[in-house]
Formats: C-alpha cells, sequence, structure tokens
C-alpha cells in the first residue's frame, strides 16, 4: 500500500471515529500529495518524495508551535503539536543526538574533514540520514563536532 492509499484509508477511519485533528492533519498530507500530482510530474510520487513532503509538513508543524508558543498561543500551538504527532506516525523513527554524533563522527573521520569543510560533510549527512534526522539538529551537533 503506498503513502495516498495509507493516507485515505486513515482518512475514512478518523471520519468514521470523528477525530477532528486527526481528520485535518490527514486533509493536509492529502492536499500536498494531490498537489504534487497536480505539479505535472510523470511519475506517481516515490517513497523519497513522500518522506520529503511528509518531512516539510512536519517542519511547518514546529516552526507554528515555536510561532504560537512565542504569541502565548497555547490552544493553537496544541492544535499544531497534535497534528504534528499525527504526520510523524507516518514518518520513520528519528535518530537520538547520540545516534547522530557516533554517525557524524565517522563521517568526518572517513571525509578526513575541517571546520571549512562543513558543507561537504552536512551534504553527504543529510543524504545518508534522509528523514530520519532533522536538519537543524545534524548542523548543531556536527559545528560542535568540528569546532
Amino acid at each position: 500500500m503506498n503513502i495516498e492509499e495509507r493516507i485515505n484509508e486513515e482518512l475514512k477511519a478518523a471520519m468514521k471515529n470523528q477525530d477532528k485533528i486527526r481528520i485535518d492533519a490527514l486533509r493536509s498530507i492529502r492536499s500536498a500529495i494531490i498537489e504534487f500530482n497536480k505539479s505535472g510530474a510523470d511519475h506517481p510520487m516515490t517513497d523519497d518524495e513522500a518522506l520529503k513532503m511528509l518531512n516539510t509538513l512536519a517542519k511547518r508543524r514546529k516552526e507554528a508551535i515555536e510561532m504560537f508558543e512565542k504569541g502565548n498561543r497555547p490552544e493553537l500551538r496544541d492544535k499544531e503539536a497534535a497534528e504534528l504527532a499525527v504526520i510523524q506516525e507516518f514518518l520513520p523513527k528519528q535518530l537520538d543526538e547520540a545516534e547522530i554524533e557516533e554517525t557524524l563522527k565517522l563521517l568526518i573521520a572517513e571525509m578526513n574533514a575541517t571546520q571549512k569543510e562543513m558543507g561537504r560533510v552536512m551534504g553527504s549527512a543529510m543524504k545518508k540520514f534522509a528523514g530520519k534526522a532533522d536538519g537543524t539538529v545534524v548542523q548543531s551537533i556536527l559545528k560542535r563536532l568540528l569546532s
């Protein structure tokens, strides 16, 4: 079952259960899938493209949570956090900081990288972590390791 079919099935179940937050989150995912399908791509959405799309949606939710936190709007922050939890169900398990750090240490040693080559290491690291780690976390750990 591909991501589009899975989202549609989950959406039907959420509608039957009248779970408003889940419905909203699944509709936003479905909307992004429809947008991709209408974008003119001559192929169905691949798993990598779906992962990238889900990460984008999750990142938007995280940014909204921060904004609502700063704006002292706990009810909106909670809604975004609940939607983020639904989106994360479809993402692979995120690596913790210790796992990221170990992989980065190996990558730095493998590339024999210096602080000036951070961009090159970051590019390789993000390919390796594809969807399994947040870029800002990877970047902060990499800065610390290279300094």
